[in-house]
């Protein structure tokens, strides 16, 4: 099972505490690195924290291996968290609205190695909970 670190801003609190029961459930070693509260934060704050573990881990993998962790990094329009994550030498994270972006992102970018964000305002939480646990268990946490 994979290990998997989470943050969000104070917008993607609701999607984060799904994400981390529903991954926790699947038996992966979850780790929730903030916030804990709707109270409008600094989301680069989280996004770096994400990173910095992700790469931590990747650096004590040994050349060649699959990435030992990952990161999800949630937030209102997915954009912010994006581009917080892409500004940090080693990560490529790429913005998932729904299932039909999980595959492409993985293929061709590479970007499910390291680092994804996820936004899905338009969703009821049925819907999300569906796509994201297709997305992430059968993509990202296999």
């Amino acid at each position: 099972m994979a290990t998997v670190y989470i943050g969000s801003d104070h917008a993607g609190l609701e999607l984060k505490a799904a994400l981390v029961k529903r991954l926790s459930e699947k038996g992966h070693d979850v780790h929730d690195l903030g916030p804990a509260t709707a109270e409008s934060c600094d989301y680069p704050v989280y996004a770096k924290g994400v990173c910095g573990k992700v790469l931590a881990d990747a650096g004590s993998a040994a050349p060649g291996d699959d990435p030992a962790s990952f990161g999800i990094l949630v937030c209102g329009t997915g954009i912010g968290m994006s581009m917080a994550a892409n500004h940090i030498p080693g990560i490529r994270a790429a913005l998932l609205a729904g299932r039909t972006d999980a595959i492409p992102a993985t293929v061709l970018s590479g970007a499910g190695k390291r680092e994804i964000t996820l936004s899905l305002p338009n969703l009821t939480a049925d819907e999300r909970d569906i796509i994201l646990a297709g997305c992430l268990i059968n993509y990202y946490a296999q």
